[in-house]
């Protein structure tokens, strides 16, 4: 690593924020130094390496053909970095830090999250509620929960839960179905960023081609899932999501009938590390749980 004596830490950086950020401001709020100062960083650390890694235009700085392999390269190495203080400041064993998709969080894991603090009472959770996929090995998160095919690159992903989908509506709706065409005369909510259509499940009652009419078009399973209880329509739900809205009593399934949709529900973990005792015995709850709310569909 003596390459690294050539160019000075902070002009490196520079290089990393104005290319990651796309400009000289944005470097610099990141920075928390002056445009200008950016700027020379950017030119001092250009001449030690002997490349041009930003070309200056109207629409700001953009990246050479010599300097994009660079920012890269740089890109994933201050990652790393990051990385490494991020595990140097885990002091605190006894906080788990989860991260997990809203609707997952708020349809499913809050309503059970009482029974692992009685269980763990030693182990606080932290809880990192979004839909972005985290590595745990590159920041301060322990464990995701997340819902896809399980092919994401550079983490463990591990099964929790195969999906399943099927209809759902208020208790009253449901009343007035007896069989699963009667179900095309009912108007549907449907999750405009949901990975599978309505022909899943209609496929696997033998309804393949057949369409509904369309009431609702929301951007948020869960907003689906309120308009489902208000009687505004059917929507097609999986098991987390139903599950507690279903043994309350506010939703129905009716006929009984689930559909595969090739996703799941899978713990997302750094790869090739070894797993801590708290990440462990969160795992082992979480399963519990679940099949616990298997018991609803069986």
């Amino acid at each position: 690593m003596k390459n690294l004596n050539m160019v000075h830490l902070n002009g490196l950086r520079a290089l990393e924020a104005v290319g990651r950020l796309g400009s000289l401001q944005a470097a610099a709020d990141e920075l928390g130094v002056s445009v200008g100062a950016v700027s020379q960083q950017v030119i001092k650390a250009e001449a030690q390496l002997g490349q041009v890694i930003f070309e200056r235009t109207a629409r700001g700085m953009i990246a050479t053909e010599a300097g994009r392999p660079v920012l890269l390269a740089l890109d994933e190495g201050f990652a790393r970095l990051s990385a490494a203080v991020s595990i140097a400041s885990r002091k605190d064993d006894t906080i788990l830090t989860i991260s997990v998709a809203p609707v997952f969080a708020a349809r499913w894991l809050v309503y059970r999250l009482d029974r692992f603090a009685e269980r763990h009472p030693d182990i606080k959770l932290r809880l990192d509620a979004t839909t972005n996929l985290v590595n745990p090995a590159l920041c301060d998160v322990d464990i995701g929960i997340r819902v896809g095919n399980g092919k994401w690159p550079d983490v463990k992903a591990e099964l929790l839960l195969a999906q399943e989908v099927f209809p759902v509506c208020s208790p009253d709706m449901a009343a007035t179905l007896k069989e699963p065409a009667d179900i095309l005369q009912l108007p549907a909510i449907i999750d405009g960023h949901a990975m599978f259509t309505w022909e899943v499940w209609m496929r696997e009652v033998g309804l393949s081609g057949a369409t509904l009419s369309t009431r609702h078009v929301f951007n948020d399973a869960s907003l689906c899932l309120d308009a489902a209880i208000a009687g505004q329509g059917v929507m097609l739900a999986w098991q987390t999501l139903a599950a507690f809205a279903l043994a309350e009593g506010r939703l129905a399934a009716p006929f009984g009938i689930r559909a595969p949709t090739g996703f799941g529900h899978y713990f997302v973990t750094a790869e090739g590390t070894r797993e801590p005792k708290k990440v462990k015995d969160f795992k082992a709850w979480i399963r519990e749980e679940m099949a616990g709310t298997l018991t609803l569909f069986q």
